[in-house]
């Protein structure tokens, strides 16, 4: 199919769930839409549906915006979040061939046992049992045959799209839509590398098998590295309840209040101290172990998408945090300011004053009923007013941080998330800010500071000696141009005596 009837498909789709409704009558074309009927789905379930008819490339795209509760209305992002789960499965022998595929051998001596019933689908993979040659259970996450060319033509197709939005569409061009796009395309693409899913999911264990109070906590699956591909990613079987199956839960003996707290712990470790956490923690990756040995720990899936935190934007929500908890709206909205989010000509007291509207609200009740992710999320609702790009990562914390603090409080009512937050964000901030904070990027900057204190002697003595070189040409040319103009005076002279001579 080419672009041009792949566009056309697109718009057919639109008009079939008559989404023109979101162009507000903009485009005369769309009008045709109303020779359809309208279907009997809300806003949200019809965009949901457009979605899904599109394909895995159109999902993924539905998921990213699932995230954008600072741009989207809520009833649009609870259906978008629903497409997730629901892909139809492919071919076990499919599956199977890009296994044989990928490791140059056959399926039977790769495996001991292969299940070619599918456990789950998903919009670029899906997931098979297996048992290896030594025996271990395994689960085999295989991507969707020919899915990377139909991520890359319906890339340039979203490309298309988005610039056509923002150049007929005043209000969308805040969404910086194009940009959007090719975040997506990286994310996608880094998706369907299962060796970078592999590495996340390496690195999320490493980091929670350094104590045994993170051990007892979460369990991440081993990576069978000899059996992983770019196509295909193979890790230890993990059997578990699914985190939204409350009663199954309760019936196994666990302590559902310590599980609420353990899951806001898990949280705020990987956020304030590795600065690397799980992005997806939706119930549909989150497992609770009910095996004797490992009875109450969280047992975590899917690990596609993980974001990182840099130590600027450590730094920058340690002090927005500090700002918010004492109510310095000013120096909020000078972080605001600094940080180049917002236009330089925007007025700082118009946005300490629009802060100042969203947080005080908050300090009218208990600490104990202050949910961090709503705070982000209102503070992320300024972006249209003030023209605010939000940075990827800090969408993605602060929707991983809605996540968790519903489910920590659908699991228990009672959950104080301030009061198991604020240890982590007490040292936190101590590590960020003040003397420790200096030492430690002082310690952590003293490698490039070992390699350059002692190029400072002879640095010193090239930039003297060049300053007096470039003395010594400036010199010269200055005397070259005094003895050229000198010249030029002896040649008038010369011409003014010969002619009136």
């Amino acid at each position: 199919m080419s672009i041009f009837y792949r566009i056309l498909y697109i718009i057919y789709t639109f008009i079939k769930y008559r989404l023109d409704f979101f162009l507000k009558n903009k485009f005369l074309f769309f009008k045709i839409a109303r020779l359809w009927k309208k279907p009997k789905y809300s806003r949200g379930v019809s965009l949901r549906l457009f979605f899904e008819d599109l394909g895995p490339i159109f999902i993924k795209f539905g998921q990213l915006l699932s995230t954008r509760g600072d741009l989207i209305p809520d009833d649009i992002i609870q259906e978008l979040s629903l497409l997730q789960e629901k892909v139809p499965a492919f071919s076990s022998n499919i599956a199977i061939a890009i296994i044989e595929k990928d490791f140059n051998n056959s399926i039977n001596n790769i495996f001991k046992k292969f299940d070619h019933i599918p456990i789950a689908s998903a919009s670029v993979a899906q997931v098979h049992s297996a048992i290896t040659n030594d025996g271990t259970k395994v689960a085999v996450k295989i991507i969707r045959p020919n899915i990377n060319n139909i991520i890359s033509y319906d890339i340039k197709i979203l490309s298309i799209l988005s610039w056509v939005l923002e150049k007929f569409f005043i209000d969308l061009k805040r969404l910086r839509l194009r940009k959007i796009v090719k975040e997506f395309d990286k994310y996608i693409h880094d998706e369907l590398d299962l060796i970078q899913e592999a590495s996340n999911c390496s690195q999320l264990r490493k980091n929670f098998q350094s104590s045994k109070v993170r051990q007892d906590m979460l369990i991440v699956p081993k990576v069978f590295w000899d059996i992983t591909s770019k196509n295909v990613f193979t890790m230890e079987f993990m059997n578990g309840i699914p985190i939204n199956n409350i009663d199954k839960i309760n019936k196994s003996g666990i302590d559902i209040s310590k599980l609420a707290i353990n899951g806001v712990k898990i949280f705020f470790t990987q956020v304030f101290f590795d600065g690397f956490f799980h992005a997806d923690m939706h119930p549909g990756n989150i497992y609770v172990s009910n095996h004797p040995n490992s009875l109450g720990k969280y047992i975590a899936m899917d690990f596609g998408i993980v974001c990182t935190l840099s130590e600027q934007d450590k730094n920058y929500l340690a002090q927005n945090f500090l700002a918010f908890f004492q109510r310095n709206y000013k120096k909020v909205a000078q972080l605001h300011i600094e940080s180049g989010w917002v236009p330089k000509n925007t007025r700082e007291e118009e946005l300490e004053n629009s802060i100042r509207a969203v947080c005080e609200p908050y300090f009218d009740r208990p600490l104990s009923q202050i949910s961090l992710g709503k705070l982000l999320l209102r503070l992320f609702m300024l972006s249209k007013r003030f023209n605010i790009y939000i940075q990827p990562q800090l969408i993605l914390l602060q929707k991983t941080l809605l996540n968790i603090e519903g489910l920590g409080l659908k699991l228990d009512p009672s959950l104080d998330i301030w009061n198991i937050a604020r240890p982590y964000l007490e040292i936190w901030m101590k590590e960020q800010i003040g003397l420790k904070g200096f030492l430690k990027s002082m310690h952590n900057e003293s490698i490039y500071w070992s390699k350059f204190i002692p190029q400072v002697p002879r640095l010193l003595h090239k930039q003297i000696t060049n300053s007096i070189s470039n003395e010594f040409i400036l010199n010269e040319i200055k005397e070259i141009k005094k003895n050229n103009k000198m010249k030029k005076i002896l040649i008038i002279l010369l011409l003014f005596l010969i002619f009136f001579k």
